[in-house]
């Protein structure tokens, strides 16, 4: 009995020990329960975050990879663009490669070179043109030393002569450009007048005249006065639309009446008391004769006025007459043409 006894005393000792020992374990749970969910309610919003992190990034993603989808079909337009191009750039060098050749158009040989060549705002134009070329001694050299030492030598220097040669070049160059429905004239003075070749009112594709014409040029010796009005009347009788004056200079003669008239009475060379003219007599002489000869107002006149040593007054006198037609008055660089 006493042993049953003691056992059932001790186990209620132990009991009652454990039920003293509840109270803090389930506090200390209960704490550790809160700090559990605490932690699970922050990983919650943590993959939340992350989540609606990764849906932006996504959306991100998917706006880039439209861009590159846009620009690589861009870029794919262009590529089959250049492509094309370049067919066609190829299809071209082939056709021009295998074009026959053109036969040359220009009747005129012009070793100076194309269009390159020109002279800024002059452009052979007209219905009916006459070029009046200057042929006196004055158009073999720019110095009046020279000039005058030329005038003592032989007709083939006279023509070999510098200025002379380049007054040739400029006629050739002249012709060639001459539009392919002009009629044309080749008028050379001096003391007198003449039509080159003998041909009046050719056509500027017509190689036959044209050869005449550079033949006849070919024989011209420069020499004698400047006589403007002769190359004036002959030109003003062909009822030109267009004239082409080459030249260097004011005119140094005129006709023996002009003598009689008030404006030379000092003008001695005209009396034939001189064989020098001044060059206030020039501009009279000058303006006299285009009173005289220039009435048709409808004929425009340029002017291609070449460098020679004492005469300052002629470019402001030959630009205002080709001012007053619609005209230019060119005064080309040395090297032209």
């Amino acid at each position: 009995m006493a042993s049953g006894l003691g056992a059932i005393i001790l186990i209620l000792i132990l009991v009652k020990q454990d039920v003293a020992k509840t109270p803090p374990e389930i506090g200390r749970l209960q704490a550790d329960l809160v700090t559990l969910q605490a932690q699970d309610s922050a990983l919650k919003q943590a993959t939340t975050d992350f989540n609606n992190m990764a849906v932006d990034e996504m959306s991100g993603m998917s706006k880039v990879q439209a861009r590159i989808s846009t620009l690589q079909a861009n870029t794919s337009q262009i590529s089959n663009s250049i492509s094309q191009q370049q067919a066609a750039l190829s299809s071209i060098k082939n056709t021009l490669k295998n074009a026959p050749a053109k036969a040359a158009d220009d009747i005129v040989k012009n070793d100076a070179g194309g269009e390159e060549n020109y002279v800024m705002g002059l452009k052979v134009e007209g219905r009916n043109i006459v070029f009046l070329i200057d042929s006196s001694a004055s158009m073999t050299d720019e110095k009046l030393i020279d000039i005058i030492r030329r005038k003592n030598t032989s007709n083939t220097e006279k023509q070999n002569a510098p200025k002379w040669q380049r007054t040739k070049r400029i006629v050739h160059w002249l012709l060639a450009r001459s539009p392919k429905s002009s009629q044309v004239t080749v008028i050379a003075y001096h003391k007198t007048a003449t039509v080159l070749g003998g041909i009046k009112g050719f056509s500027s594709r017509d190689s036959k005249s044209i050869n005449k014409v550079f033949h006849a040029l070919d024989q011209l010796v420069p020499t004698g006065s400047t006589h403007l009005q002769h190359g004036l009347q002959k030109a003003k009788s062909l009822n030109p639309t267009d004239i082409y004056l080459l030249t260097d200079g004011l005119p140094t003669a005129g006709p023996a009446r002009y003598a009689s008239l008030n404006p030379f009475g000092a003008c001695s060379s005209l009396l034939g008391k001189s064989s020098n003219i001044s060059g206030n007599c020039r501009v009279k002489l000058f303006r006299q004769t285009i009173a005289e000869n220039a009435s048709n107002k409808t004929t425009k006149i340029n002017v291609i006025l070449l460098p020679i040593e004492g005469d300052p007054q002629a470019a402001p006198e030959y630009w205002r007459w080709t001012a007053i037609t619609g005209g230019l008055l060119i005064s080309p660089a040395t090297n032209w043409p």
